[in-house]
């Protein structure tokens, strides 16, 4: 099948124009062939806020304005899509990343780890994997610097992931995350990661760019510049996802990468560390 990653420049606080940029992405991607596109991290508000009291007006809760149009989009074009938003819960912050299908709302995950950065400085964290049995396969979800932490991804694929939707706000100085971990992540579990990275500035703030779309070999498939509003696409196989060895010459040369693990040699992988310094606005 063919998947998008949808790269763009979403502006801060400009709720009703950004939500038509994404839509318009999903037109781009239902015309391409697609059947699922990812955007950006905070694709619905922008993301360097100076404070939780800042942000909160333009966080929407779960249906709303930005969810709705996604629903509406997606039953009309037949497509699935990934979106990343300020959700409102409550009177709490969540840095949430949406799935939506033709049938309406698949599910969403909230941001588990938090860099003290633009608006995750102010937002609650998630405590629950993302993993969703669709028609177009078996999708995982995390956001920009949860890639970072290799056990969020090796539980996705563990879960079966075929493929891994990962939304990001990537500055520059995050370039190294562009270069590096989307082909190691992709490379070490198996599965397809699409990374939506946004362009432009916010703030002191200037995004990376580099959404690319990595194969279970962690080979790069697609991918944009570093500057400029892009589509990428490119032919997948899921099925590729659900093969976890590899045999170049059978009882000679095998690797069965999930079998060979040694779990229970991980145990200092659970144990906590330092706790996070406190985040403002979180009472």
């Amino acid at each position: 099948m063919l998947v998008g990653v949808a790269q763009i420049e979403p502006r801060l606080k400009e709720l009703e124009r950004n939500r038509e940029r994404c839509l318009v992405s999903l037109e781009e991607a239902a015309r391409a062939g697609c059947s699922l596109v990812v955007l950006p991290e905070c694709a619905s508000a922008g993301y360097m806020f100076e404070s939780a009291e800042d942000a909160l007006p333009h966080a929407e809760e779960i249906p709303g304005p930005f969810s709705d149009a996604l629903v509406g989009a997606c039953g009309r074009l037949g497509l699935h899509c990934v979106a990343g938003l300020l959700e409102r819960d409550g009177d709490t912050l969540r840095n949430t990343a949406l799935l939506v299908g033709p049938a309406g709302v698949v599910g969403r995950y909230r941001k588990s780890h938090l860099p003290f950065l633009g608006v995750d400085r102010f937002v609650r964290p998630g405590d629950e994997l993302a993993l969703f049995e669709t028609p177009i396969g078996r999708i995982g979800l995390e956001i920009c610097y949860d890639l970072r932490f290799p056990e969020l991804t090796r539980a996705l694929a563990l879960g079966g992931a075929e493929l891994v939707a990962h939304p990001t706000n990537w500055p520059v100085e995050a370039r190294s995350n562009a270069e590096l971990l989307t082909r190691a992540r992709a490379n070490e579990n198996r599965i397809f990661l699409l990374t939506a990275n946004r362009v432009g500035r916010e703030g002191n703030a200037e995004f990376c760019g580099w959404s690319q779309i990595c194969d279970v070999r962690g080979r790069r498939i697609a991918e944009a510049d570093a500057i400029g509003e892009s589509l990428l696409v490119a032919e997948i196989d899921p099925a590729e996802a659900r093969e976890k060895s590899l045999v170049p010459r059978p009882g000679e040369y095998e690797m069965h990468l999930f079998s060979h693990r040694r779990p229970e040699l991980y145990g200092a992988l659970a144990i906590p560390g330092p706790g996070p310094p406190e985040r403002p606005g979180l009472a």
